[in-house]
């Protein structure tokens, strides 16, 4: 117990840590009159607060671990990706950080369903290879949408987020390469999701996190006695 309390604190202390450094940048940019960044930063800062925001309003409450591999992920992916260009400067930046959505978005997807299949009122059984499937969908449809987004920024707004380079001015080959990895990560959890539901066993980073979430969430998960 103890050591999950200090777990927990070091979780919140990473997380304030990353969100000081976000307010420190919107500080630095609005000084420095680059509104355009520093209006993205603002949007970034309020994203890191969501989970509070879910867990206040809704009474959900988030594994710490996962809130804070969100924001790192947001962090890392907006803004050091976006705003400071570490997707130009590290080649291997786009591939890591969509290797991750993929994983984030898979287990969005799981919990999503997983939810539905446990809950009562709604009376929802699916199969441990539907509920699998489904994560994966998820986390590729929602890897496709971002690319949809970045394509139209590109076009309408002139930004880069495609990485359009000398060799590839369509943008094609990041896009299919950020598809390609989003795919690798959503199946690595649709197939721990799947041994999770199978064996029902507290091993895996995902089987924590989701055993962790039903324990704190007991009200979402009333099952059929």
């Amino acid at each position: 117990m103890e050591e999950q309390l200090r777990e927990h604190l070091i979780h919140r202390r990473v997380t304030f840590a990353l969100q000081a450094i976000l307010v420190v940048g919107f500080i630095a940019e609005v000084w420095a009159k680059q509104w355009f960044t520093a209006v993205i930063t603002s949007g970034i800062i309020l994203i890191t607060f969501v989970p509070l925001f879910l867990e206040k309003k809704f009474r959900v409450f988030i594994p710490p671990e996962f809130v804070l591999v969100s924001i790192a992920f947001v962090f890392a992916s907006l803004f050091l990706g976006e705003i400071h260009g570490y997707y130009t400067r590290y080649w291997w930046w786009d591939i890591a950080l969509h290797t991750g959505s993929g994983i984030l978005l898979g287990i969005v997807g799981f919990l999503l369903v997983h939810l539905l299949n446990e809950t009562e009122d709604i009376g929802v059984h699916l199969k441990p290879g539907f509920v699998a499937l489904f994560a994966f969908l998820f986390a590729v449809g929602m890897g496709a949408l971002w690319e949809i987004f970045e394509f139209g920024m590109d076009r309408f707004f002139g930004t880069n987020m495609q990485k359009q380079m000398l060799g590839d001015p369509s943008g094609l080959t990041d896009t299919m390469w950020d598809l390609i990895v989003d795919t690798l990560g959503a199946m690595v959890i649709a197939v721990l999701g799947y041994g999770y539901i199978k064996k029902a066993r507290n091993k895996s980073f995902l089987e924590r996190w989701i055993h962790s979430f039903i324990r704190k969430n007991p009200r979402l998960f009333n099952r059929h006695r």
